[in-house]
């Protein structure tokens, strides 16, 4: 089954960043007749077959109303009800709750204090993109003044131990189409990094990668206790990324699972990587 696949953006960015460039010709391959179109244009998305979410990245800022929107569309990838859990990072403390190897994290809602590990630590809103309003701080610092910022524009704050990692390997992301793990791609470190010409991402440094297999074997197991707490099959996940980091110890941590409008490095990846996605769209409307 194919028709129309409408590939969700932000006005910023009204075709994406161009990573997504090659996604368009393999849709078309199948018998999509392929847009783009920001999530907030008016376009009429309800029409389409597929409304596939790629790069609405300015939806940090107006999460509810970005939310209304998604539940307005049929055929939304991945649903409504996935984006709702997804962003907002507090999905973590529930992969903690369910046994996975993940960052240790401590959210802080506005009217709370914060506690501070004693070794460096970041601190973010718990509702955000691009690792906007994400600051490092040293072991011992008090970031008080920056929790109360996130707190007084209506932010839970998220603390966690900074990943010390990051700063020779970076982050390891694991894509997976319709379930199915397709490739990986290494991230350098964001912190401190500039802001790309959209002002919405900060740029990163990206590389092709081969998992190895404690990775894989967290990533699966994210995948599948993320997918029980959603109440879904995973093959009903068109997308998803897993983002880790080795832990003090040298295993593998999960740091974020993006399920949204997360970059799904095709330009770091073969080119067959296209066609699997298009594929994965196809298998959606089965």
């Amino acid at each position: 089954m194919t028709g129309t696949a409408v590939l969700v953006s932000c006005a910023e960015l009204p075709s994406g960043d161009g990573d997504d460039d090659a996604v368009v010709p393999a849709l078309s391959s199948l018998g999509f007749s392929v847009a783009w179109a920001p999530w907030d244009s008016g376009y009429d998305f309800a029409s389409a077959d597929a409304v596939v979410l790629r790069a609405t990245w300015d939806y940090a800022s107006r999460r509810a109303e970005f939310l209304s929107w998604c539940e307005s569309v049929p055929s939304l990838f991945n649903s409504a009800a996935v984006v709702r859990w997804n962003t907002d990072k507090s999905y973590l403390t529930e992969l903690l709750d369910a046994g996975l190897a993940v960052v240790p994290t401590a959210l802080v809602s506005p009217g709370s204090a914060a506690r501070f590990p004693a070794s460096a630590f970041v601190v973010k809103p718990s509702v955000g993109a691009g690792s906007r309003g994400a600051a490092r701080f040293a072991a011992g610092a008090d970031a008080s003044a920056h929790v109360a910022a996130l707190h007084a524009e209506g932010h839970t704050a998220l603390i966690q131990p900074y990943q010390s990692s990051v700063d020779t390997s970076g982050e390891l992301a694991l894509v997976y189409l319709g379930g199915v793990y397709s490739h990986a791609f290494t991230k350098g470190a964001m912190l401190g990094s500039t802001m790309d010409s959209s002002g919405l991402c900060l740029s990163e440094k990206l590389a092709p990668a081969e998992p190895p297999a404690d990775a894989v074997a967290l990533a699966e197991d994210v995948l599948d206790a993320a997918s029980a707490l959603l109440g879904i099959l995973r093959a009903e996940l068109l997308y998803a990324r897993v983002d880790l980091v080795r832990g003090e110890d040298g295993k593998p941590l999960l740091l974020e699972l993006e399920l949204t409008e997360p970059s799904l490095g095709f330009r770091q990846t073969d080119s067959a990587a296209a066609m699997r996605f298009a594929s994965a769209v196809r298998q959606q409307l089965a």
